[in-house]
């Protein structure tokens, strides 16, 4: 088993139970106590974990926690990259699709150059302005209104209303979160409401959401696993989070990650 997968059964289990030990991981994952503390030193290097005497605990921010666009953009940027791709080569030529706001939609923008003839609905600046500098001398692209959240998302009754009234082949969704039982969240109450409209206005749903997303839960449900048709996330999830979504959500795909550009993200 590659470092980076110990790590995510490792932080799985972690938001799950709430806490880890050294012994228990060894006997699970079959390697020395060593590596298993070198794990959790890269875990709570990231943030992840907090290490006590014989193990670590979960760091869960809170529910209402928003970072910024700035300081979203820098996490997990070779797994964005990597679902970016995939999810790119879901979308069709002369379709009209929904992006959310959120780094990773904002990456998937990035990659969708080489597809004409687009129709592209966002509530996020960052997105447009992407969007704006594409070379397709077909596309159009309509940003809604609303007021401005951290992550650069327009939201509220202005967005609301705008969204309610289009019809969209498919929607791509970032999220805060993801998780079994709350589904897929987010930390902004006015923004969920916004997500929502979004997801409604479109016959078909992809979540893409990288590995460090599956635990974390946002204080709104934008929706339920079962409502996406796709959810596209990267090789660092864990076998029981692929085994929940592949169950409830329609289809999951797994973007690879080459594992030089792992180490270059940790």
């Amino acid at each position: 088993m590659l470092a980076r997968q110990r790590q995510a059964v490792i932080l799985e289990e972690a938001r799950r139970n709430g806490a880890v030990r050294v012994s228990d991981l060894v006997g699970r994952l079959g390697v020395s106590d060593m590596t298993v503390r070198r794990d959790l030193d890269v875990l709570a290097g990231k943030g992840l974990v907090e290490k006590v005497y014989g193990g670590a605990t979960s760091v869960i921010g809170k529910s209402t926690d928003e970072p910024g666009f700035e300081a979203k953009s820098v996490r997990q940027r070779a797994q964005k990259e990597a679902i970016a791709e995939v999810a790119a080569g879901l979308v069709r030529p002369g379709t009209a699709i929904g992006i959310s706001a959120g780094t990773t939609t904002w990456t998937l923008a990035r990659a969708l150059d080489g597809v004409p003839g687009l129709t592209i609905v966002t509530n996020s600046i960052q997105v447009a302005d992407v969007l704006r500098g594409s070379p397709q001398p077909d596309r159009t692209v309509v940003l809604t209104g609303g007021v401005r959240t951290p992550s650069d998302a327009l939201v509220g009754p202005v967005a609301v209303n705008s969204l309610r009234s289009l019809h969209l082949d498919v929607v791509f969704l970032g999220v805060h979160g993801m998780a079994d039982g709350p589904g897929f969240t987010t930390p902004n109450l006015t923004e969920s409401e916004t997500d929502r409209a979004l997801v409604e206005a479109g016959r078909r749903l992809v979540v893409l959401a990288d590995h460090t997303k599956w635990g974390t839960v946002g204080i709104s449900t934008i929706a339920d696993l079962d409502e996406a048709h796709v959810v596209v996330s990267d090789d660092g999830l864990g076998e029981s989070a692929r085994e929940i979504l592949a169950e409830q959500a329609g289809e999951l795909l797994i973007a690879e990650v080459p594992e030089d550009e792992h180490e270059e993200s940790e």
